[in-house]
């Protein structure tokens, strides 16, 4: 499975749901592990590929719906079925007669040729069929095929051998699913050069080359269709990786099974549309082809189990007037209607195959609770250091099992520190103090004397409706405020929209005078940071100004 690309745009970039979203925004504080922007040979950070952590299944689980996805448990039965051995011709097939008693045997109607035939070179391909050549027979071909050692593996119902068959088998159907689609690819790339060579023969004059070049060599058409071919190939692949790849985010971001499941003209216009562009009907056009080139291979993904899909309405083309495809304009339809075009979702076997395909494709696709194993000191770190990462997930994941007074203890004690990513781990070290709630009031008024700390748990005891803190001191109350400013600068990359409402705040009740005199002395990491950023998005010209000369003064002063 390739890096997912899509027009002019990027991994990382887009709406919530169900693309990608900024990367920090989404994954956390961090820079992209791995990265260095030095290095001339480094990979732009535009060309990454992230996507975000998912929660799996137990294997368990996921051993049993690869049993039942429809084409493997057909593919087992006939594996039964075949036994201590059935007769097949030289190519190792069955014979009509024994493929209609095949079909019977294992559920589907006896003129369901074409399944046994899918079924048989799938078991073939896993072993669970083997193919036995006779004594006599001309160069080895196969007389009979049997019960193969695979079947007795799988039958016994481990879950890891059962998985490492599913995923052996996904990976085969995949490649068929996109076999299949060359030809309609090839068709359409046909037309556009039958196309393109008339419009050059309507402008071309008449020369003494044409008919040379008309006459091409036999040599050189073989190379254009092999090329033609790998082209098609390429672009089948490079649609049916992006389309899993933007099912699998929709399964990781999506709260609810309904929210996860796509119509297939909103699967087929991420993948079409450019970011942050309206559909034009040239864009709709490529919509509905897309629609059309994966309906095919989405349905094959659905009977190995990887999806929950409806396929496209087959009576939408016989409406449409031409009779070649649907037209995609989804948002004028009924809810109905829209179901008739199709809807996707990636199943909890289909998450865990695309993970997999993701890491033998050297992409990061971690899990969530990576960073939940450890300590407060690890989780806080992971969050704030990995780009990779939903921060509140893991949050969660560590919370559980643990006392909450012992929790909120151990966060604060880990929230502490003047280094790079301090702010944002006091950051999150509140939205944890969030989730234990009461039980860790104890815990955090006892750091209500910690400069470091005082600002975050002043700030979450008064939330819970504490009236009697001591004021803290002016000095204190700028560092908190250059603290929670540079933890959210950090978070969310310096993006302006993020940023911009925290500073139109400021100055507070002070005015600007005085407050940006005192905020530039301010002994902090992240003072100069800050004030750049407050000069840069103030919507107040005099307070941007202010801040700007603040942040001179800063730098002046080494901070």
């Amino acid at each position: 499975m390739g890096a997912r690309s899509r027009k002019d745009g990027t991994v990382g970039e887009g709406v919530p749901l169900p693309a990608d979203l900024d990367l920090e925004t989404l994954y956390g504080a961090g820079a992209v592990e791995g990265y260095d922007a030095s290095d001339p040979d480094a990979t732009d950070e535009d060309d990454l590929v992230l996507v975000p952590p998912v929660r799996l299944a137990a294997p368990a689980e996921l051993a049993a719906s690869a049993l039942a996805a429809p084409l493997v448990a057909q593919t087992v039965a006939l594996a039964r079925w075949v036994g201590e051995g059935k007769p097949v011709d030289e190519w190792g097939e069955l014979s009509e007669e024994h493929a209609g008693a095949a079909a019977a045997a294992i559920g589907l109607d006896p003129t369901g040729v074409g399944e046994v035939e899918r079924a048989w070179a799938l078991a073939v391909d896993l072993e669970l069929i083997v193919l036995e050549s006779g004594k006599d027979t001309a160069e080895d071909a196969p007389e009979r095929g049997l019960a193969g050692p695979e079947l007795a593996r799988l039958e016994a119902g481990d879950p890891e051998a059962v998985l490492d068959t599913w995923l052996t088998a996904a990976s085969v159907i995949a490649q068929t699913a996109v076999e299949a689609a060359i030809e309609d690819i090839e068709a359409a790339q046909r037309e556009d050069e039958e196309e393109d060579d008339e419009e050059d023969d309507d402008d071309a004059e008449p020369s003494a080359s044409a008919g040379a070049s008309a006459g091409a060599e036999p040599e050189d058409e073989s190379e254009e269709e092999y090329a033609r071919l790998e082209e098609a190939r390429e672009e089948a692949q490079g649609l049916l990786d992006d389309a899993l790849q933007v099912l699998y985010e929709t399964r990781a971001l999506a709260p609810t099974e309904v929210e996860q499941t796509l119509p297939l003209g909103v699967l087929a216009a991420l993948l079409v549309v450019p970011e942050g562009e309206d559909p034009t009907e040239e864009l709709l056009g490529e919509i509905t082809e897309t629609m059309v080139l994966l309906d095919p291979m989405l349905q094959e993904l659905a009977d190995l189990g990887i999806l929950d899909y409806r396929p496209i309405d087959p009576t939408l083309f016989e409406e449409s007037e031409d009779g070649d495809a649907p037209a995609a304009e989804l948002e004028e339809l009924d809810p109905e209607e829209v179901d008739r075009f199709g809807h996707v979702r990636l199943t909890d076997l289909g998450l865990f195959g695309v993970r997999e395909w993701l890491l033998e494709d050297g992409i990061d696709a971690p899990l969530v609770g990576a960073h939940a194993q450890g300590d407060a000191a690890e989780l806080l770190r992971g969050i704030c250091e990995s780009a990779n990462v939903l921060p509140e997930e893991e949050i969660v994941e560590w919370l559980v099992g643990r006392e909450p007074l012992t929790a909120a203890t151990e966060l604060l004690a880990a929230a502490r520190g003047d280094d790079l990513v301090a702010p944002v781990r006091r950051l999150y070290c509140q939205v944890a103090l969030r989730r234990l709630g009461e039980p860790a009031v104890p815990a955090v008024r006892e750091v209500l004397g910690d400069p470091e700390l005082v600002g975050i748990a002043g700030a979450w005891l008064t939330e819970l409706g504490a009236t009697d803190l001591p004021q803290p001191e002016r000095a204190t109350v700028l560092w908190t405020t250059v603290d929670a400013l540079a933890a959210q600068l950090i978070d969310t990359g310096g993006q302006a929209e993020a940023m911009r409402e925290l500073v139109e705040m400021l100055p507070g009740p002070d005015g600007p005078d005085r407050f940006f005199d005192d905020l530039w002395r301010v002994d902090h990491t992240y003072t100069r940071a800050v004030l750049e950023a407050v000069g840069e998005l103030h919507p107040d010209k005099s307070v941007a100004k202010m801040a700007r000369k603040a942040a001179y003064k800063a730098k002046s002063q080494g901070r």
